[in-house]
């Protein structure tokens, strides 16, 4: 029956959304001084409207009522959250002092990307469409992107309080004699923004393919 499709945990994942927006809003407080950081602003502002986009794209699909597209949501969840472990410890990995292995890093990314079409993949079993497989893909890669969207904003926070100047791109600008608060501010700021905007891509990529390669063998 259609109202025995499994939750999607879309208020969680809102809730989530919310946080990580939060906690961008306190490192970038005071607002006004946003502007001054590179690209006119749109450093400090490209991660606040993806996640403004990603809290209305999980009311919008996470309201689906078709019980095989809410049963691949499901899915794509799950295989999502051990997908953003990995993500998250490729964050913290990268912060640390001593630089680790590149192939390391660049592994647990590899993994949690095939883990993305693993939901593609699966979404497509449940439903029998490669479409759904597809946002199935790019569900999980929000999941994932967003608790490493987490991580990386807390390990901005706990690197000490925000920089006061009244120009941070200068600051920035200035590599000699930067101050390496703001240029810790402007990476965490865009990788941030990548992890938000790249992940959601190579999700639809990836689910799309094992969707398909699913399918055909199926067939």
């Amino acid at each position: 029956m259609g109202t025995g499709a499994p939750p999607i945990l879309r208020i969680p994942l809102t809730l989530l959304a919310a946080a990580d927006l939060t906690l961008l809003g306190m490192r970038l407080w005071p607002w006004q001084e946003v502007a001054n950081l590179p690209g006119n602003g749109t450093t400090g502002l490209d991660p606040v409207l993806t996640l403004l986009a990603y809290i209305a794209l999980l009311f919008w699909v996470g309201g689906n009522k078709n019980p095989e597209v809410r049963k691949a949501l499901s899915a794509g969840t799950m295989i999502g959250l051990p997908a953003g472990i990995l993500l998250v410890a490729q964050v913290l990995l990268a912060a640390q002092p001593v630089t680790q292995p590149i192939f390391l890093q660049i592994g647990l990314l590899g993994v949690a990307a095939i883990l993305w079409g693993i939901a593609g993949m699966r979404g497509a079993q449940i439903a029998g469409n490669s479409g759904i497989g597809m946002l199935s893909g790019m569900w999980s890669a929000m999941v994932s992107c967003l608790m490493a969207c987490a991580a990386v904003l807390e390990e901005l926070s706990l690197a000490g309080p925000a920089p006061v100047t009244q120009d941070p791109w200068k600051q920035y600008e200035g590599l000699a004699i930067g101050n390496p608060a703001v240029q810790a501010l402007v990476h965490s700021l865009n990788t941030a923004t990548a992890f938000l905007l790249i992940g959601p891509l190579v999700g639809v990529v990836l689910g799309l393919l094992f969707a398909l390669s699913a399918q055909g063998r199926k067939g």
